[in-house]
């Protein structure tokens, strides 16, 4: 393989432009990209979505196949809004996934659980609120807020519902727009709940939000209540970047928990 270009690095690892056997690769090295590619694949599997190629991933180094990148237009993202329904509708065996999970550096428990507020509690959000206290961000009545808030989620989790297959860090930055189409990238993928994935596309402003939001719900129409837990459902990835970034997203985080205890 041929590096062609530099394309910095972002968390622990450098990107980088290349050529294998005569095609454009994508390339991040610097880590054990075990998960991603496995969650790339499950992705990939049911066909509904667009994901990229794995083509390498050992020995610290991760090839994907080239996606030359777009704006992102409302015909795109209605399209979008469309194939992340059917990728959800795939389902997934279990609440968790077989492989060990990560989101950016951080490692995660992908270990099943009996239902979705169960392994959201334990396995999302009370293990990053230990890491974040143990960091000094989360002082020990920030933690008893959020330790409150995670009793209620069982009662305030809307109906119970069959595990979806979700990419699990579905920001706008992991959506990368093609001229027709969105294509996911930098998966936390497991089998958990739809709305997580929705609540994230609205974490930091997805383009053409309302757009996918109503060409997902016309393909698979949402349980009440939905628009009011997106705050429980953004606890992990505000807990994530707690523990990454520090104060920067203590506000955010506590006022979703606020809004998590309201419900």
């Amino acid at each position: 393989m041929r590096i062609t270009r530099d394309l910095g690095s972002s968390h622990a690892w450098t990107l980088y432009e290349g050529e294998l056997d005569g095609r454009r690769v994508f390339v991040k090295r610097g880590a054990d990209f075990t998960s991603e590619a496995a969650g790339l694949r499950w992705l990939a599997e049911p066909g509904a979505i667009a994901v990229p190629e794995v083509i390498r991933a050992d020995g610290g180094e991760l090839v994907l196949e080239w996606i030359e990148p777009a704006n992102a237009t409302a015909g795109a993202a209605e399209r979008f809004g469309r194939e992340l329904s059917a990728l959800h509708g795939a389902g997934a065996a279990e609440f968790g996934a077989p492989w060990p999970g990560h989101i950016a550096e951080l490692p995660m428990d992908n270990a099943p659980a009996p239902d979705w507020p169960s392994f959201y509690v334990e396995r999302r959000v009370l293990p990053f609120v230990r890491s974040a206290r143990d960091g000094g961000w989360l002082a020990a009545e920030d933690v008893k807020l959020i330790e409150e808030a995670c009793a209620l989620i069982p009662e305030v989790s809307g109906a119970a519902e069959s595990p979806s297959r979700i990419h699990g860090d579905l920001w706008s930055g992991n959506l990368l727009w093609t001229v027709e189409r969105a294509v996911l990238i930098d998966p936390a993928a497991h089998g958990g709940h739809r709305e997580t994935d929705l609540a994230m596309l609205a974490l930091f402003g997805a383009p053409h939000l309302n757009t996918i939001l109503a060409a997902y719900r016309e393909a698979a129409p949402l349980a009440d209540g939905w628009r009011e837990r997106v705050p429980m459902h953004q606890l992990h990835p505000l807990l994530v970047h707690v523990c990454l970034y520090g104060e920067a997203y203590h506000g955010s985080l506590m006022s979703a928990v606020s809004q998590t205890l309201a419900l």
